[in-house]
């Protein structure tokens, strides 16, 4: 056990290679939330909420994400430090408030993680000629799809630049490429659909404050990880320089190829009337298929694949180096052994297992109680924007108390009206997500962000107070990241 004050007793300094570049980092943060993850995850949901009009609620939540990046890419340059949101918090506003803060971020990645294998294992049982799969078959892939990211994380980070670099070559020529033929040559809607609202029958105040509101919550989901960059910060060169870089760009592409690909599939779906009823289940694959003839089929599904297993490479790796932050600060059970680096790779490889452990714990769940899929959906978008608020909400009280010193990147005389925007927007978004809604038959899951939230919350901080008094200071992991510059 660690002395306080004091770090892990490991074998030798717990420095992380530098093997990421620029390059590597804005791939990282692309594939976290993957335009095909994103668009399939969301279209429908939010065009059957809130009609061809809900494409507008795209510029709203950019506009809003790109405020927190901006937040986020200042907080970056100055702590270019592996577990993101957890150091940047406790550096703000002391260590129980970071705890806090990173606790809620790594159970959002372990779930997000989870659902996205979930949401892979449906497109892989498609292609094997499984139209509908069960519960229990759909966990068991998702397994595989565990095992084998698993396997892939643990060989080191070239195989994952492999993987990422791939994933978006594949990603940009699935959704421009399609987007751009849809668009081109079959288009069945006039681009007035998008001004329709809600029609004649509902107002437009009616409309922005119901329909485009759920709407907007469902698009949340499609512009977040761009967050993830600094969750590898210790692992990139020169991060200071790099990092706000990454942040910003990878938001900024994944929000422009996702409303491109949006606006093509509004304009080419054959029966929009029917789609916005909600008779039609999958309105990008129906789509594609009507448009292209059904041997586009299995290939959009393997990119669809592509997507879905790049975004979870990105969530497990972002997940575990968050789990490692921790345990280097001795500020989890077992920290001494969960900190531990192996191999010339210098990998955390006991984090990664514990990540692979609760995964598969969660598809055990999910076959044993169906609703803890839906569960997991919705926590997994409100945990995101409740993990965004406390650097938001941290950084605008440091700021008040004129104690923030700037990074490598600044906003300059900007800096404080972003950051209080940032933590408006950030704030209005989850209580938009959260909103218990009557939406599910179950009434439970219309509160399932909360409940969520409500068991996190409590297991952490049981667990917060058998750690606090272990917990290194923020000192000695600056000095060892310092040190590996």
């Amino acid at each position: 056990m660690s002395a306080p004050g004091s770090a892990p007793a490991n074998d030798g300094p717990q420095v992380l290679r530098r093997e990421f570049s620029l390059w590597s980092a804005f791939a990282f943060a692309f594939a976290f939330i993957s335009p095909i993850v994103a668009l399939y995850g969301i279209f429908g949901l939010a065009l059957a909420a809130a009609g061809p009009s809900f494409w507008w609620g795209f510029a709203l939540v950019f506009g809003g994400q790109l405020l927190v990046a901006l937040v986020f890419a200042m907080l970056v340059s100055r702590w270019p430090l592996e577990g993101s949101i957890y150091q940047w918090s406790r550096r703000l506003l002391g260590t129980t408030y970071g705890w806090l803060a990173g606790w809620v971020y790594m159970w959002t990645l372990v779930i997000a993680m989870a659902t996205v294998a979930l949401g892979a294992a449906g497109f892989v049982a498609n292609i094997a000629g499984v139209q509908a799969p069960s519960g229990g078959l759909r966990a068991v892939i998702a397994l595989v799809i565990l095992i084998g990211g698993t396997a892939i994380n643990l060989i080191g980070r070239g195989a994952l630049k492999v993987f990422m670099t791939a994933s978006i070559v594949a990603e940009v020529i699935g959704s421009i490429g399609l987007g751009t033929w849809l668009l081109l040559f079959h288009r069945q809607n006039s681009i007035s659909v998008l001004f329709d609202g809600g029609g004649q029958d509902i107002g437009t105040w009616a409309y922005l404050s119901g329909p485009f509101l759920i709407a907007v919550a469902f698009i949340g989901f499609s512009f977040v990880g761009f967050e993830s960059a600094g969750a590898i910060a210790e692992e990139v060169h020169e991060p200071r320089r790099y990092l706000p870089k990454a942040v910003l760009f990878s938001l900024t592409f994944i929000a422009l190829v996702v409303a491109y690909s949006s606006l093509a599939i509004i304009l080419a779906i054959p029966d929009l009337d029917a789609v916005v009823a909600g008779s039609v289940a999958d309105p990008v694959y129906e789509t594609l298929t009507t448009a292209l003839g059904q041997g586009i089929a299995k290939p959009v599904e393997v990119l669809f694949v592509i997507g879905f297993i790049a975004s979870f490479l990105a969530l497990q790796t972002s997940a575990s180096r968050v789990i490692w932050a921790y345990a280097r600060d001795g500020a989890l059970p077992g920290a001494t052994a969960l900190a531990r680096l192996r191999g010339s790779a210098r990998i955390p490889v006991l984090a990664i297992g514990v990540t692979t452990v609760v995964g598969g714990a969660l598809f055990g769940l999910s076959i044993v109680a169906g609703d803890i899929y839906a569960l997991m959906v919705n926590f997994t978008t409100g945990g995101f924007y409740l993990a965004f608020l406390f650097p938001l909400i941290g950084f605008v009280v440091v700021l008040a108390r004129r104690r923030w010193r700037d990074g490598a990147f600044s906003l300059g005389r900007a800096t404080v009206p972003v950051a209080v925007l940032a933590a408006v927007w950030a704030v209005l978004q989850m209580l938009n997500i959260s909103w218990p809604r009557p939406v599910y038959d179950q009434r439970y899951l219309d509160w399932s962000v909360w409940i969520g939230v409500a068991v996190v919350l409590a297991v952490g901080i049981a667990i917060l107070v058998g750690v606090r008094g272990r917990i290194v200071g923020a000192e000695v992991v600056e000095e060892l990241e310092t040190a590996g510059v």
